[in-house]
């Protein structure tokens, strides 16, 4: 059986996956080519066919498999360019810059067809693997509350002068909610579902010079009235990465390598409702997991790409997976620049229009600096 052949578009984050492939790291997958419009990020593949064109690169018959990694904003159009040509796709997160896109990509991957997938390489990570085998079991109970602060984001001013797209909303469509917690997003949905509504504050070059989001607090109802709130920081040092649900049947803490499960040994309503003292609490049990890593990350994707081309294994995260996470980080943009609480589904042409009408006014400041 020949190994499966991947080809890299952009080499800036696509660098760490063509190091992987070429470094053996994927078991019966390799390097076929890479492409990056600079030439000097190929200097390192010398050995590799190389391209500047992402289209002679699909049209080559060098590659089965296509990772996009470039810019958000060309994400749909690489990934459907390639999968139009009969190439598997994996795209990095995020699929799209805004819904109608992500959508548009979605539609482009049909049954039967090349297999989509999405770079989100955190649901390989154990420690939300046994939080989701927790949440699926029923064990936690009814969700009364979510919370996550992640503000271990920690960015320079010399990270956003680094690449002239970065902090941009014509380069990157957003800032941390685009491009460092895609992932964080992801899991909040894949962990306890999509909320019902979204009000959020987001907080627009803040701490940095830059024309995007670098502080956002986000407050959330789900459907079966939980609560969940938010918090995201690329300015906060020391940062912390906290995650707390809370359900009637106990509590999940995950801090680091940690993750603690408190059980009630009676849920809150039973006991609430049968308690014959007005401050008594329910007993509790107590089981903590430590991990001692996180995963195959990266290479986990890659591999279960090959796996799936290979053996059809399912794919960890399908395309149609990248969709809810931009859904829910375009909500919370909107709420907080058209200030109003935002009810899910979210309307796609609308947010595109928002970030049309951001990008003329960042335009409209540039051009008034230089005056």
């Amino acid at each position: 059986m020949n190994p499966v052949r991947f080809g890299i578009i952009g080499l800036g984050m696509g660098g760490l996956h063509a190091r992987n492939l070429k470094d053996g790291k994927v078991p019966r997958a390799v390097l076929g080519a890479v492409c990056d419009v600079k030439p000097e990020r190929l200097k390192p593949f010398a050995d590799v066919p190389q391209f500047t064109s992402s289209a002679e690169m699909v049209r080559s018959g060098m590659v089965d498999v296509v990772v996009v990694a470039t810019p958000h904003y060309s994400h749909p159009d690489l990934a459907i360019e390639a999968l139009q040509a009969g190439l598997h796709v994996v795209v990095e997160k995020p699929i799209a810059v805004h819904k109608s896109e992500a959508e548009r990509l979605v539609r482009a991957s049909r049954p039967g067809g090349p297999l989509l997938g999405v770079m989100l390489n955190q649901r390989t990570d154990p420690r939300y693997r046994q939080i989701r085998q927790i949440m699926q079991s029923g064990a936690l109970g009814n969700v009364q509350r979510v919370q996550w602060t992640i503000t271990d984001w920690f960015r320079t001013d010399v990270y956003f002068r680094a690449s002239d797209w970065r902090g941009t909303w014509a380069g990157e469509g957003g800032g941390l909610l685009m491009n460092q917690c895609p992932h964080q997003i992801d899991l909040l949905q894949w962990l306890f579902g999509m909320p019902r509504t979204v009000r959020a504050t987001c907080c627009f070059g803040k701490y940095h010079d830059i024309e995007v989001e670098d502080e956002v607090t986000a407050v959330f109802e789900y459907p079966n009235g939980a609560t969940g709130i938010f918090s995201a920081s690329t300015a906060e040092a020391p940062g912390v990465n906290r995650l707390e649900a809370a359900g009637d049947r106990g509590r999940l803490v995950l801090e680091g390598k940690r993750l603690e499960w408190v059980r009630n040994t009676v849920d809150a309503r039973t006991f609430s409702r049968t308690a014959t003292d007005g401050f008594s609490v329910p007993s509790t049990t107590s089981e903590v997991f430590t991990f001692s890593d996180s995963g195959p990350q990266h290479v986990g994707i890659l591999k279960n790409m090959t796996d799936a081309i290979l053996d059809g294994t399912p794919l960890l995260a399908p395309g149609a997976d990248g969709l809810p996470s931009v859904e829910l980080a375009n909500a919370m943009l909107f709420s907080s620049v058209r200030h109003q609480q935002v009810e899910l589904p979210l309307s796609g042409p609308a947010v595109a229009g928002m970030l049309a009408e951001l990008i003329e006014l960042a335009a409209r400041r540039h051009a008034t600096r230089k005056a």
